[in-house]
C-alpha cells in the first residue's frame, strides 16, 4: 500500500502544477524589462504597436529616427467641448456603434474610420467629404498627428464628446470593449468600462491653445 504523501509533499505538489507566471514584458527593440505601464511605437511598415522602454521611446520622438518606420506615441489629450460634431456630421461617418476614432494613416495616404466590435477594431470606409465636414466641425482634426494620435468621437445622451489621444489607448478600448461584449449592443459591463474610460480621458484632456501644433 503507498502511503498519502505528507502536507510538506501536497504542498510541493501544488507548487509544481501551478502554472508559472507570465514572462515579464520587454521592449521589442533592445529587450529590456519593462515594468507597469510603458511607452508604445508604432510600427508604420506593418501597422502594429511595438512596447518600448524610455530609452528606445526617446529615441524614436525624432521625425525620421531608424528609416521612419518606428514613431514613438505621444502623450497628448485634447478636447474640444466647443466642436460642431451634429447629427448630419456623425451619420456621413457611416459607423453602427457611439463610439469611433480616426487615423490619418500616412502610407496609405488618407484618414480611416474604426469603431469597437466584438471582433475587435472593425474598420470603415471614410470618403474624403465624410473627412472634410468632420475638419469643418472641429479644430483637433487639423492637430492629428499622422499614425499615433486618434481622433476619438463618442455619441451618445444626446450629445458627442471630441478628443484627440494617443492612439495605443484608442486600440486599448477595442481590446477590452472585445473582451467584454455580450449580445447585440455589447451589455452591461462594456458599457460601463466605456463610461469609466471617457471619464479617465475627459479628466486629462485640454483644449488646445491657440498656438498649438502637431509634435
Amino acid at each position: 500500500m503507498v502511503s498519502a504523501p505528507s502536507t510538506a509533499a501536497h504542498r510541493g505538489l501544488r507548487r509544481f502544477r501551478a502554472p508559472a507566471p507570465p514572462p515579464p514584458e520587454r521592449c521589442e527593440l533592445c529587450g529590456t524589462e519593462l515594468a507597469g505601464r510603458h511607452r508604445h511605437l508604432v510600427d508604420t511598415r506593418n501597422r502594429a504597436l511595438a512596447c518600448a522602454c524610455p530609452h528606445c521611446a526617446l529615441l524614436f520622438e525624432r521625425p525620421g529616427a531608424g528609416g521612419g518606420q518606428f514613431r514613438t506615441v505621444p502623450d497628448r489629450f485634447l478636447t474640444d467641448p466647443g466642436h460642431h460634431l451634429d447629427d448630419a456630421v456623425w451619420d456621413r461617418l457611416r459607423i453602427p456603434v457611439g463610439v469611433a476614432f480616426l487615423l490619418d494613416n500616412a502610407a496609405l495616404g488618407r484618414v480611416v474610420a474604426l469603431y469597437p466590435s466584438p471582433a475587435g477594431a472593425t474598420e470603415s470606409e471614410l470618403d474624403p467629404a465624410a473627412w472634410q465636414a468632420v475638419r469643418d466641425a472641429t479644430r483637433l482634426a487639423d492637430l492629428l498627428t499622422p499614425d499615433v494620435e486618434a481622433l476619438l468621437l463618442h455619441r451618445g445622451d444626446g450629445r458627442t464628446d471630441c478628443h484627440l489621444i494617443p492612439v495605443d489607448l484608442a486600440y486599448e478600448l477595442t481590446g477590452r470593449l472585445r473582451l467584454l461584449w455580450r449580445g447585440f449592443d455589447g451589455g452591461a459591463e462594456a458599457r460601463a468600462a466605456l463610461a469609466d474610460f471617457f471619464a479617465d480621458i475627459a479628466r486629462r484632456a485640454r483644449e488646445p491653445r491657440e498656438e498649438a501644433q502637431r509634435p
